[in-house]
């Protein structure tokens, strides 16, 4: 055994390959690594503005935002689903990379990597994310897009000849796409996702309660009394959050209670129009499939995906039954670890 055990050492010693699948998400950027999760970390990182050198990543660079001062320089590199600070987002990602635990190498090992992207990408933003990952180390980077992804993760089987609808809500952009026989059939990518829920919840406190919320307070709002519709069962119905924050005139400190009727209320018209881009991809949609879609329902995965009633609103309005994924915050990483695992199974990965 002893023997056994210093020969793989040996090989794991002088190793030269890697493989890495990474969501690069706008909020959470996920790397998995030997089929499990290796890292699970906000997409911000922490730099020196006048050096541009790294000083954290993920959760510590993080718990900086909206809290530094002229020596920090907090950063999300990504905005909308693409990149918006090429350079920070090469350093967010090689110091991501770095987490992952991958033992001693007598050379730097060649990455392998497959990331996933939005569907709506532009052919330059697609160049972007991939330029991003070989300046990170990547040598082999195969992309592939959020909704296929997705679905792969949750366990559909994307190959075969039978239409099926996954509705991916991140931080950035609501991914909408029907597959069929390993490709994406008709898709509808939309700028409107959890950062606009973000954003309509600060709207709504400063011109309702008159309280002036951070960034990271509105995100707790929204996990804590987020919702779809403004009548719950009363066992998911959720408590009051009481949020803290300045009056925007005096300056003088509040405390309001938020209930979830009165979030329901404010994501209103960014709900509607999630809602609307979901009908312009099942009319875009061949009958077909449109039929298999309608028999096995439609999926939903991402964090907004864990929006309170969001299932059943949809269900109710489209007259279609969603599904909320099990763990919707990890399906396009699972998604992307699988494809990794079997790239010769999956003509829809992107060289």
């Amino acid at each position: 055994m002893g023997l056994f055990s210093n020969f793989f050492s040996f090989k794991r010693f002088f190793s030269m390959k890697r493989e890495l699948a990474m969501d690069l998400g706008t909020a959470n950027t996920i790397i998995i690594a030997d089929g499990e999760i290796a890292v699970n970390e906000p997409s911000v990182v922490a730099l020196d503005p006048h050096t541009e050198k790294t000083i954290a990543v993920g959760e510590r660079a993080k718990l900086m935002y909206e809290k530094t001062n002229d020596k920090i320089h907090v950063v999300r590199p990504l905005r909308d689903g693409v990149i918006a600070d090429f350079n920070a987002c090469e350093l967010m990602m090689r110091g991501l990379i770095q987490m992952v635990s991958t033992g001693r190498h007598l050379f730097t090992p060649t990455l392998r990597m497959v990331i996933g992207v939005p569907s709506g990408s532009t052919e330059v933003e697609l160049r972007a994310v991939r330029d991003s990952a070989e300046h990170a180390g990547g040598r082999d980077v195969y992309l592939i897009f959020e909704p296929m992804a997705a679905a792969i993760g949750i366990g559909l089987d994307v190959n075969a000849p039978e239409g099926q609808m996954v509705v991916d809500i991140g931080g950035g952009t609501t991914e909408i796409a029907v597959i069929s026989m390993g490709g994406i059939v008709s898709n509808n990518s939309i700028k409107m996702a959890g950062d606009d829920f973000t954003a309509d919840i600060r709207e709504y406190m400063a011109r309702q309660h008159n309280v002036n919320v951070s960034e990271r307070m509105a995100e707790r709002i929204k996990i804590n009394v987020g919702s779809a519709l403004s009548e719950l069962p009363a066992e998911e119905a959720p408590s009051d959050f009481i949020v803290h924050g300045p009056n925007r005139i005096t300056a003088y400190p509040m405390e309001v209670p938020v209930c979830y009727q009165e979030i329901a209320h404010c994501l209103e018209r960014s709900i509607a129009r999630i809602e609307t881009a979901v009908l312009n991809a099942l009319s875009n949609t061949p009958p077909e499939l449109y039929a298999d879609i309608v028999k096995n329902g439609i999926y939903l995965t991402g964090g907004g995906a864990l929006l309170r009633g969001l299932g059943k609103r949809l269900t109710d309005k489209i007259n279609i039954p969603f599904h909320v994924a099990d763990d919707p915050l990890l399906c396009v990483a699972r998604g992307t670890g699988k494809a990794l695992e079997n790239i010769d199974d999956y003509p829809c990965l992107m060289r």
